[in-house]
């Protein structure tokens, strides 16, 4: 067999004289088969040398497939060679070719120029093999000439890239531009035909995210970085699915109050129970709805939870009930006590005819017999707690005025009659002070209306409900015609 060893030339003398002597080889095997023949005996010694190797058969054939192997090798080894020449990291490669298996020795300065001699053996014809054995050089000064040499080049490109990275951004900031120009129009036509603000920016927002997009990625075509676009794209899906994951809870606030804005249960200034929780709406935030106390506190509930919850709007129905619950005594007459407290509730500011205040009888122990009395009020020109207040107040004092009296909790003996009989006084009916007082004040409670109003006027920019309603709109005062 044949073993061929080349080293790509560089200035080292020893170098171009390993080159030289494989060129020479390549020729002598060449022009080796010319000179056997010329050298060959007449046929009768060629008939006596045959007889002579009988022991080894087809010593010819052989020998000119050795012949035809070196041959073989030096090519591939030359080949090689001169593919290395080629690259300026490679200079310090040594080729070693033994029957189609190239080995590849010397030192490198990186990792990646040690790879890429392997692939540039492989590439050559005849190469059955390669055995790498470069090494990567441990001198300080070549690796930091190497490390400079990277930097410089990479300082070219940006600079040669700079006319194209201009125009890369103006395209951008154009881009930027038409997407606001072209956001304004639907959104105005969305305006037109919906009071939704939400929806309104959510439309221009998405138009210009889409515009905006479509100029960066012309701007990284223009560049080239058409494949960094494609690894940023593949990789959005596997943290669009962590980020999803992380967040679980904002994504669901913020897709409620999507929901809660484009459905519109309630309106600013509505008074709501969710829950557990009552107030009036302040506004309604991509996260959170904002709500004012009966007491002047801001509560802050999550979309998700309001989406979900059971929600009571006592301000969509301008007409509410309220009801009154008063014991009697059991030897009462509950008939009588019924047209007393009607006939009293009646007459309270703020208690409607129509729906007509009504009674029932609740519940009948020992301590007594509970009546309770239902009437109806407008929310609009009264409030529910002061009227109820004068209701109970009113009926009290027709029951203390007519004798009417609740239970006794403690019972008291009659005495014991005199030894002479006398003529005894009758006792008046006990009189009760509250039935001759005049109705109180039954108007719309706002003592909060100030401070929910500075709380809306405060959250106009993030409100996602009507931002054109005045604060306090929501009212049923103002709803409800």
């Amino acid at each position: 067999m044949a073993c061929v060893i080349l080293q790509p030339m560089t200035t080292n003398p020893t170098l171009a004289r390993h080159v030289f002597a494989g060129l020479l080889g390549t020729l002598l095997a060449a022009f080796m088969p010319m000179a056997c023949a010329l050298a060959a005996p007449p046929p009768a010694a060629a008939s006596t040398a045959s007889d002579s190797l009988g022991a080894i058969p087809n010593a010819k054939r052989v020998a000119a497939e050795v012949r035809a192997g070196a041959r073989e090798d030096s090519d591939i080894a030359t080949a090689v060679a001169a593919l290395l020449l080629r690259q300026p990291e490679l200079t310090a490669v040594t080729v070693q070719v033994h029957g189609g298996i190239v080995t590849l020795g010397g030192k490198v300065p990186e990792e990646a120029d040690r790879a890429r001699a392997a692939t540039l053996a492989k590439s050559v014809r005849g190469v059955t093999d390669v055995a790498n054995a470069v090494q990567l050089d441990a001198n300080v000064h070549t690796r930091l000439d190497s490390a400079l040499d990277q930097v410089k080049d990479k300082l070219v490109r940006i600079v040669a890239a700079l006319p194209l990275l201009a125009i890369a951004i103006l395209i951008v900031v154009f881009a930027w531009w038409v997407g606001r120009a072209v956001s304004r129009r639907p959104a105005r036509w969305l305006r037109d035909r919906s009071r939704n603000p939400y929806m309104d920016g959510l439309v221009r927002r998405g138009l210009q995210a889409v515009v905006l997009l479509l100029g960066i990625l012309l701007a990284l075509n223009l560049l080239g970085a058409t494949a960094l676009v494609g690894a940023v794209l593949g990789s959005a899906g596997v943290i669009g699915l962590a980020f999803g994951f992380a967040f679980k809870d904002v994504a669901e606030n913020y897709i409620s109050g999507v929901l809660l804005s484009l459905r519109r249960p309630f309106a600013p200034g509505d008074r709501l129970v969710i829950d557990k929780y009552e107030g009036k709406v302040v506004a309604l935030t991509s996260r959170t709805t904002l709500l004012m106390t009966l007491d002047g506190n801001h509560l802050s509930l999550p979309n998700s939870l309001v989406f979900k919850s059971v929600v009571l709007n006592y301000s969509v129905n301008p007409k509410r009930r309220f009801d009154v619950v008063l014991p009697i005594d059991p030897s009462q007459s509950i008939r009588r006590a019924q047209e007393l407290a009607l006939q009293a509730l009646a007459k309270v500011d703020g208690v409607l005819a129509d729906p007509a205040p009504s009674w029932a009888a609740d519940g009948y122990n020992a301590k007594g017999i509970d009546l309770r009395f239902h009437g109806w009020i407008d929310q609009r020109q009264s409030d529910l707690a002061k009227v109820r207040s004068e209701a109970l107040r009113a009926i009290k004092g027709a029951f203390g005025h007519n004798g009417v009296i609740g239970p006794e909790t403690v019972r008291y003996l009659p005495p014991e009659p005199p030894a002479t009989p006398f003529t005894r006084a009758p006792t008046p009916p006990p009189s009760d002070p509250d039935s001759d007082e005049e109705c109180g004040d039954t108007s719309v409670n706002r003592d909060i209306d100030p401070q929910l109003a500075a709380a809306q006027r405060a959250n106009t920019d993030r409100n996602l409900l009507d931002s054109d309603a005045a604060p306090g709109d929501g009212d049923v005062a103002a709803r409800t015609p």
